[in-house]
C-alpha cells in the first residue's frame, strides 16, 4: 500500500520544467497587461485634461467683452518699418540751393539750381526757386528771363504759369515778348545765365567766407574775415577787371543797422591773387573796434566798405563821432568782373533785403 502511494506522488522532471515555463509566461502576461492598462489610463487622463482646458478657454474667447487673441507677427525694426524714399539728385540739389539762399549765399544757391536744371531743364520747381533768388538779389531782368521760361514750359492753366505771369507783370520792364500767336524766340529764354549774365554762368564766384574773432584785451572787437574768391573752371581772368566790395555792418543801439565805423583793413593771403596759379585766392578783411575812439561820419560811411582790387591794400578812415552804441552784425561781399555782378554773399541773409546789390559797381 505504501509502495503504491509513493509511486503515485512521484512527479516527472519534465513536468516541473513545463510548469515553470507556464508560471513565467503567466507572470509576463500579467506584467504586460498591467503596463498596457496603466499606460492607457495615463493617456486618457492627459487627454481629459487637455479637453477640459480647451473647453474652459472657449467661453472666454467667445465672450464679446474679451479681446480677440493677438496674432503673432514677426517683429519689424523701427528703421525698416518707417522708411522714407531717398531724395533724387535734383531734389537734393534743390534743397541745398534753398539752404544756401537762406544763409545769404546766393552764388552757391544759383549754382545748385543750375546743376539741377542740367539734369531736368524743364523742372518748374527749380526754375521758380532760381527766379526768386534773382529777385532777392534785385536782379529783376534775370528773374524775368526765368519767369518767361516757366511760362513757356508750364501748362497755361497751372499754378506755376499763373505765378510766372503775375511776377512778370510786377517786375521791371523786360525785353518785348512775341506777338500773340507767334512762335516764342529762343533768345528770350537763355539756356544758362547767372548773375553775370554770361552764357555759361558767372566768371567769378565766392567759395567760402570764414569769420574768426581774436580775443584782445585792448579792443572791444577784433575779428577777421577770410574770403575765398574763385574763378570758374576754364575761365581766363584779367585780374584788373576784378572788383571786390566788402561791406561790414554794425547794429546801433540794438535796433538800427548801419555801415560800420570801426577800423577796417584788407590784404591778400595768397601771393599773386591773379588766379593763374591759385584758385581760390583768399582775401583777409580785418574789423577792429577800439574800446575808445572816434567814428566815421554818415557822409563817409559808404567809403568804409573795403574796395579791393588785386594787388592793393585798403584801410577804412576815421571821421567825426557818431552817437550810438555799436556792435558788429555781419557782412555783404560782392564780386564784380568789369561792370557785371558775379557773386553775392551775406551774413546774416536779411542784409541782402535791406541792402540789395547793384548790378554795376559804378552805380553806387
Amino acid at each position: 500500500m505504501r509502495t503504491l502511494l509513493s509511486r503515485a506522488i512521484q512527479i516527472d522532471p519534465s513536468f516541473h520544467a513545463a510548469l515553470g515555463v507556464i508560471v513565467i509566461l503567466a507572470i509576463a502576461e500579467v506584467f504586460f497587461a498591467t503596463s498596457y492598462y496603466v499606460g492607457r489610463a495615463r493617456a486618457n487622463r492627459v487627454s481629459a485634461q487637455a479637453v477640459t482646458a480647451t473647453i474652459a478657454r472657449a467661453p472666454a474667447a467667445s465672450s464679446p467683452s474679451a479681446p480677440a487673441p493677438a496674432v503673432a507677427q514677426p517683429s519689424i525694426p523701427p528703421a525698416a518699418a518707417v522708411t522714407s524714399p531717398a531724395l533724387s539728385v535734383v531734389d537734393q540739389l534743390l534743397r541745398e540751393g534753398k539752404e544756401f539762399r537762406e544763409r545769404g549765399d546766393t552764388t552757391n544757391a544759383l549754382a545748385r539750381f543750375q546743376e539741377a536744371l542740367d539734369s531736368e531743364p524743364d523742372n518748374t520747381g527749380v526754375l521758380q526757386e532760381m527766379a526768386q533768388t534773382y529777385e532777392s538779389m534785385q536782379i529783376f531782368d534775370r528773374a524775368n528771363d526765368v519767369w518767361r521760361r516757366i511760362k513757356q514750359t508750364s501748362p497755361s492753366d497751372s499754378a506755376t504759369y499763373a505765378l510766372a505771369d503775375r511776377r512778370l507783370k510786377v517786375g521791371v520792364p523786360a525785353p518785348p515778348t512775341v506777338e500773340p500767336g507767334g512762335a516764342p524766340a529762343e533768345a528770350d529764354v537763355p539756356a544758362r545765365k547767372d548773375v553775370g549774365g554770361n552764357a555759361d554762368g558767372p566768371i567769378m564766384g565766392i567759395s567760402d567766407v570764414k569769420t574768426k574773432e581774436t580775443p584782445d584785451p585792448e579792443t572791444e572787437t577784433n575779428l577777421a574775415l577770410e574770403i575765398g574768391i574763385k574763378k570758374q573752371p576754364g575761365a581766363v581772368i584779367d585780374h584788373n577787371k576784378v572788383k571786390i566790395l566788402v561791406f561790414l555792418y554794425d547794429v546801433v543801439n540794438d535796433k538800427d543797422i548801419k555801415l560800420t565805423d570801426a577800423d577796417v583793413s584788407n590784404e591778400w593771403l595768397t601771393s599773386k591773387h591773379d588766379w593763374s596759379d591759385t584758385n581760390p585766392e583768399v582775401l583777409l578783411v580785418r574789423y577792429v573796434r577800439a574800446k575808445t575812439g572816434g567814428a566815421l561820419s554818415e557822409s563817409s560811411l559808404s567809403e568804409a566798405a573795403a574796395k579791393i582790387r588785386p594787388g592793393q591794400k585798403g584801410r577804412g578812415s576815421k571821421g567825426s563821432a557818431d552817437i550810438g552804441q555799436r556792435k558788429y552784425l555781419g557782412y555783404i561781399v560782392r564780386v564784380y568782373y568789369g561792370d557785371d555782378l558775379q557773386a553775392v554773399q551775406a551774413e546774416p541773409a536779411r542784409l541782402l533785403q535791406q541792402f540789395p546789390p547793384l548790378k554795376s559797381p559804378s552805380a553806387r
